[in-house]
């Protein structure tokens, strides 16, 4: 374990983030544990890159002097398993809506998905959901988009360096996927849909590397507390 001179220096803790918390949640838990543990008012505890709360996988979380360099880690390309289903949309793009419409799936197949594939690697643009957190003249687009306000939001430039089809159980397939920062799985599920002249959204999520950070190499919450008494 570590000492609290090592926390406020700055420590690195890699973390594998359940279903259901948001990132901030997380932080929140591990500066209680920590400021508990060693009797402290205040720590700075802050991560590297947001995962949705339906999704789960690979958090860093920086401690101290080490916040400084949540920037550098924020930049390094994720990994990603993904899991998506055919035939069906929602306005989120994953589970956190409703179903809103449905199409025919007869004419998806593997090889199908894997040739259009092709046209989601390397450099391209990418409309973020409007449930996300996205600012949009300070205030969150997720807030806009639960009250009905229609806005439409800019195409982003991302890469996506590997999008590997994994398998394909009609409507559900998963996939792995490498991309650079700021992109969004849950539009990759809706442009995708698009392409095979269909649907589709997000039904699962996993973060599973950041840059050369791992999640077999990450521990939850439980362990971390077991850990601190």
């Amino acid at each position: 374990m570590f000492s609290g001179e090592e926390i406020r220096n700055g420590k690195v803790l890699l973390f594998d983030k359940p279903v259901g918390l948001t990132s901030f949640q997380v932080v929140n838990k591990v500066r209680w544990l920590l400021c508990k543990h060693f009797k402290w008012k205040k720590l700075k505890v802050g991560h590297a890159g947001t995962l949705d709360p339906l999704a789960s996988g690979l958090l860093i979380l920086c401690t101290g002097k080490a916040t400084k360099q949540i920037d550098r880690y924020m930049d390094l390309e994720k990994e990603y398993i993904a899991e998506m289903k055919f035939g069906e949309t929602t306005p989120s793009f994953d589970k956190e809506t409703e179903v809103d419409k449905t199409y025919s799936i007869d004419h998806i197949n593997k090889q199908l998905i894997k040739s259009t594939l092709k046209k989601f690697v390397g450099d391209i643009e990418q409309v973020p959901p409007l449930f996300s957190a996205k600012n949009i003249d300070g205030v969150r687009a997720y807030n806009l988009a639960r009250q009905g306000v229609e806005i439409e939001l800019k195409a982003n430039k991302i890469k996506i360096i590997e999008n590997n089809l994994l398998n394909f159980n009609k409507p559900y397939a998963s996939f792995q996927i490498c991309c650079s920062k700021g992109t969004y799985i849950r539009s990759l599920a809706r442009d995708l849909g698009q392409e095979l002249n269909s649907g589709a959204h997000l039904t699962n999520l996993k973060r599973t590397r950041i840059g050369d950070f791992h999640l077999k190499n990450a521990e939850n919450l439980n362990e971390f507390e077991n850990n601190l008494t």
